[in-house]
């Protein structure tokens, strides 16, 4: 199951990273985050980012997303390079307040495709209206998110992101804050939105199990600077393996090879 390197796979990319290095300007110089990581997804495939605190995971997803510039090395969405933010990328982050107060679940889905101003008030409202259904959200259309719990502002939030069609879902930790009961009840309700809508999705995490079971590829990464340490296959896992003796096995060997390798440097300045 381990494929240390990259994977191969059929079709012409959704996006990818070639290459690529990131740095952080600070007052002792540029440090650098990540150093030549190189991805490929194709569609439908669930891209996870997995490795230490503090190794690039979340940069790598900022880059993709637009808000950070490469120091060297490129990436491409549908072919084209990435300039800056753009619809054809959606975010979800961890945290709970990504919702506008002021507004309505159902005005907050419908947000960005009023923003966008392409289609009539009543297909927006009924695309907010089914994408909420789907993540189960369908009875409090009209609750504003200081009535929700956590799990329901998260399900509001992919259901923004979802309305969108973007190219790409880009989840950085979104289930991180969440007790654990409601944690396993998005990951099953994420993979179930994955079987139906084939979306194209680059998740960051910190948990070996979410990695393996949210993931039909996952990417290692060592200590800052992030750098490659191997790539697997885990299409194969669902939440019937996960406990399973080839589950197990694949979470050792991912485990070794995030602890058992030498202690990371300082980062390195440059």
């Amino acid at each position: 199951m381990g494929a240390h390197g990259p994977i191969a796979g059929a079709g012409t990319p959704v996006f990818e990273a070639v290459e690529l290095t990131l740095d952080y300007d600070t007052d002792a110089g540029a440090v650098r985050a990540v150093e030549n990581v190189s991805l490929s997804v194709r569609e439908g495939e669930r891209l996870v980012l997995l490795g230490p605190s503090g190794c690039g995971k979340s940069s790598i997803l900022k880059a993709v997303a637009g808000f950070i510039r490469p120091t060297s090395g490129r990436i491409r969405v549908r072919g084209r390079d990435v300039a800056g933010p753009g619809p054809d990328r959606i975010v979800v982050f961890q945290e709970f307040d990504q919702l506008l107060p002021w507004k309505t679940v159902r005005q907050n889905v419908e947000f960005p495709l009023r923003v966008a101003r392409k289609l009539p008030r009543a297909e927006i409202r009924g695309k907010a209206e089914a994408a909420l259904r789907k993540v189960g959200l369908e009875r409090v259309l009209d609750s504003y998110p200081h009535t929700l719990s956590g799990g329901m502002k998260q399900r509001a939030a992919i259901a923004r992101a979802l309305v969108t069609d973007a190219d790409v879902l880009l989840m950085d930790e979104p289930f991180a804050a969440l007790d654990a009961l409601t944690r396993r009840q998005l990951q099953e309700d994420l993979l179930a939105l994955a079987e139906d809508l084939r979306f194209t999705l680059l998740f960051v995490t910190h948990s070996i199990e979410e990695a393996i079971l949210v993931g039909t590829k996952l990417h290692l990464l060592s200590a800052h600077p992030g750098r490659t340490i191997a790539s697997f296959d885990t299409a194969a896992f669902g939440l019937s393996e996960v406990g399973g003796r080839r589950f197990e096995e694949v979470s050792r060997e991912v485990h070794d090879l995030l602890f058992s390798r030498p202690k990371a440097k300082e980062p390195a300045h440059v």
